[in-house]
């Protein structure tokens, strides 16, 4: 609950402040959280990122402002942060569609972003499961992709990226190299700026191998770890919706920003509705 409401108290921050220079430090202080983890936070529970919300509502605004006032367009610019007219107008007709001079013309339709809002409820139908693990540091070995949350991007592409693994033969090399019982999906190397991530599929490197394999090393954590049961993805961004949605706002906990994993046993059916793996989640108790 003082989650969700220290995310509402960020929401008010931006929405009074869209006529002056935002830094999302000091909307994500607002919240009582680091940059990463609001960054995560905001993203999970409203499917945009801090930086795209900040613009649609500034250049809403902006269209509001050219049709009801008689403002010069480099004024609108300049009020909402843009410093040339060049770069307002190419950010205003991506979102909507005509150049900022031709907003004033009859019959021209437009888009509004409306403000974000958070429905704060107390959940009790179904509970979540977790435990604390505490892990020293360990390497695994496989093949990574670089991927981006933009757009849902990594949603699309890690399930391909699985599908190619699958398929070529390079998890079962993996899991026949080393023995190994789990495979990890490991969500890591985040670029906060662009918002891209490296997932990297791998396994323990208990010993050398004929392959050449990348490596990666995965940092001693506390972590979270929740249980997922079902078939995959679904199942699986499912509780990952969830973990940010209500677990993390409920328990105080913060996340850590060291790298993310997903535990599948090498074994299992990933199609069947029975199918058990898990999420890791590196944590720190605010």
């Amino acid at each position: 609950m003082e989650g969700l409401q220290r995310m509402v108290a960020s929401i008010n921050y931006i929405e009074n402040n869209l006529e002056a220079e935002l830094h999302i430090e000091h909307v994500a202080a607002v919240a009582c959280m680091s940059k990463f983890h609001f960054q995560r936070m905001f993203h999970m529970l409203t499917g945009v990122n801090v930086a795209e919300y900040i613009r649609k509502r500034r250049l809403t605004m902006a269209a509001q402002e050219l049709i009801h006032s008689e403002r010069r367009v480099i004024d609108v610019a300049f009020k909402y942060g843009y410093e040339t007219p060049e770069s307002f107008s190419k950010a205003f007709r991506k979102i909507h569609g005509i150049s900022p001079s031709a907003v004033r013309n009859q019959n021209k339709q437009l888009k509004a972003f409306p403000r974000l809002s958070f429905q704060i409820q107390l959940k009790g139908d179904e509970e979540m499961d977790y435990r604390i693990v505490e892990k020293e540091d360990f390497s695994i070995v496989g093949k990574g992709i670089r991927t981006t949350t933009i757009n849902g991007e990594n949603l699309r592409r890690i399930p391909a990226f699985w599908d190619e693994i699958n398929g070529n033969g390079v998890s079962d090399k993996l899991e026949n190299s080393y023995g190994a019982k789990v495979i990890y999906g490991a969500c890591m190397e985040f670029d906060k700026v662009q918002e891209k991530l490296t997932y990297f599929i791998g396994v323990e490197s208990g010993r050398k191998s004929s392959f050449d394999w990348e490596e990666k090393v995965i940092p001693a954590s506390t972590w979270a770890v929740f249980p997922v049961i079902g078939p995959i993805p679904d199942a699986i961004q499912k509780v990952w919706e969830r973990i940010f949605a209500e677990w993390f706002p409920a328990t105080g906990y913060e996340h850590a920003g060291g790298p993310e994993l997903e535990v599948y046993p090498t074994d299992g059916d990933v199609t069947a509705e029975d199918h058990h793996c898990e999420i890791w989640i590196p944590i720190v108790k605010k």
